[in-house]
């Protein structure tokens, strides 16, 4: 048969498949035991082809979604049969940092795999040296929570792996949170397995297979027309880390962006080494930065999936901060410098195309704070830059994040604290003909002794504005008061209070315009 299908059976079919991908998020969200699932939805789904090229993802977590295939491709070369769920965490075999474990489950149709379901979601404790997973200080990855490399987390006959679920949950600080989160992913996945099966009895494996092919040319054949459209050339840019937890010392990041034809290479040659500290990279952390930055000048029609990556390549020096070799820390690498990584690109970029928003506050504002049999965890959204369009939007996830606050009264209910305040920080956003949107104010009040890390960035260098905008004002931590550097861990005893607040967005276009 001709495998072309019709333009109205493609749109049929692309939608079908992300529908697949929007449900599997929609029920890992409402299945999931921990408020950092639940509630903030600090998790993503995709689907992927036979070949471990990804199809279709839900509208979730940037940083999550761009890193996915190199953890099915870690799955792939373990021979997964269908029936199976595997499970990784590993950055340095295809995961991002510890904390966000993916679980990855073959497809099949009459014993053939015909694609995977993956799920990744953030696990507010996966052990290490500090509760919630997130320490300022560590220096390697083993500091930082157990290292799981793919195993084997489901038998092909559905029952589940007792002796390596235990030696995971016996490992981490709640227990029973984890076990209902990973119960929730395993859902999710197997929500996928049903409705690709329903997909197929309605449509043929032919057709469906066929369509995973060309909605991946369709999106690779719309982006090439839009990297065609832009001025052939090199842009160049410049960016930094503020510290790595053990220096306080800026942290280099260094890009140059080249477009030829319908190609766009990415080179991150003079970034700085690898450091001491943990804001290093793994490189699919470093490549799914690069993919958001791209996916930012496509139209909102394209589907983001593998088609994409084909444009794309990234060179990243082997054994730098954004291509760190193990066992090099790396979990603010993945919050922090990804956002910084995304904003550095995107400046370049300025140079070709026309009518970018200025910065938004490139952090994510990471927060942990833990006790005896708890541990919370949430990032902090801020201001994101003006655009020609009009002001940014204040108190919202920025860049390679996507997710949502924990709601006061949750957070009350689940965590021996108590928010003190929470409300926009007015004024935080950067002048100009349209002004950056604001940061958050948010002060918690801990009401038992407990231990903080905080992982944050433009603390210093507020974010640019464009076109003659002003910077957004740069965020600040406290303890008690007390101003706290950008990466930080601290004892906390009863009634300590903490206070973040988050930077605003840069401004566009000179206010007397």
């Amino acid at each position: 048969m001709d495998r072309r299908l019709d333009p109205v059976a493609l749109s049929v079919l692309s939608s079908a498949l992300a529908g697949i991908a929007e449900e599997m998020g929609a029920v890992l969200i409402r299945g999931g035991y921990s408020s950092n699932i639940k509630e903030r939805r600090d998790c993503s789904a995709a689907l992927f082809d036979a070949g471990g090229r990804m199809v279709a993802q839900a509208e979730h977590i940037p940083v999550h979604l761009g890193a996915m295939p190199e953890s099915v491709a870690a799955v792939m070369e373990r021979a997964p049969r269908p029936g199976e769920v595997w499970a990784l965490n590993d950055p340095y075999r295809g995961g991002t940092h510890l904390p966000d474990v993916t679980l990855v489950s073959p497809l099949a149709r009459e014993g053939e795999t015909i694609g995977f379901a993956v799920t990744r979601a953030h696990h507010s404790d996966v052990g290490g040296m500090r509760p919630g997973s997130m320490p300022s200080d560590s220096r390697e990855i083993f500091q930082e929570g157990l290292v799981i490399p793919p195993v084997r987390l489901v038998r092909e006959d559905g029952t589940q792996v007792d002796d390596v679920l235990d030696l995971i949950l016996a490992n981490v600080r709640t227990p029973h949170v984890r076990r209902g989160d990973l119960r929730a992913q395993m859902a999710a996945n197997g929500v996928a397995a049903r409705r690709l099966d329903e997909l197929v009895e309605r449509r043929g494996l032919e057709v469906v297979t066929a369509a995973f092919d060309e909605v991946i040319d369709y999106a690779e054949r719309r982006t090439r027309e839009r990297v065609a459209a832009l001025p052939d050339g090199e842009y160049s840019a410049s960016g930094e880390i503020e510290g790595d937890g053990v220096s306080d010392e800026d942290v280099p990041i260094e890009v140059r962006v080249s477009i030829d034809g319908e190609e766009v290479e990415m080179d991150f040659e003079g970034t700085a080494r690898a450091v001491a500290g943990n804001v290093n990279c793994p490189l699919a952390v470093t490549r799914s930065a690069c993919l958001f930055a791209l996916r930012v000048l496509l139209p909102d029609d394209v589907p983001a999936n593998a088609g994409m990556e084909a444009v794309l390549d990234v060179h990243a020096p082997d054994g730098s901060l954004v291509n760190a070799r193990s066992p090099s820390a790396v979990v603010a690498g993945n919050v922090e410098t990804s956002q910084r990584v995304a904003d550095t690109v995107l400046l370049a970029l300025t140079g070709a195309v026309e009518g970018l928003p200025a910065q938004g506050q490139g952090t994510m504002n990471n927060v942990v704070i833990g006790g005896h049999g708890w541990t919370y965890y949430e990032t902090i959204g801020g201001g994101q830059g003006a655009s020609p369009q009009g002001p940014g939007d204040s108190g919202v996830h920025v860049g390679m994040s996507n997710t949502l606050n924990t709601p006061v009264e949750a957070l009350e209910l689940e965590y021996p604290m108590r928010v003190e305040r929470s409300e926009l920080e007015r004024g935080s956003g950067g002048g100009g003909e349209h002004r950056g949107g604001d940061g958050v104010v948010r002060s918690i009040r801990v009401l038992e002794p407990a231990g903080l890390s905080i992982l944050a960035d433009r603390r210093r260098h507020g974010p640019a504005g464009a076109r003659g905008g002003e910077p957004g004002r740069p965020g600040r931590s406290e303890l008690n008061g007390e101003e706290l550097p950008p990466k930080v861990t601290r004892d906390l005893r009863e009634g300590d209070i903490l206070t973040v607040r988050t930077p605003g967005g840069g401004g566009y276009g000179s206010a007397a315009d």
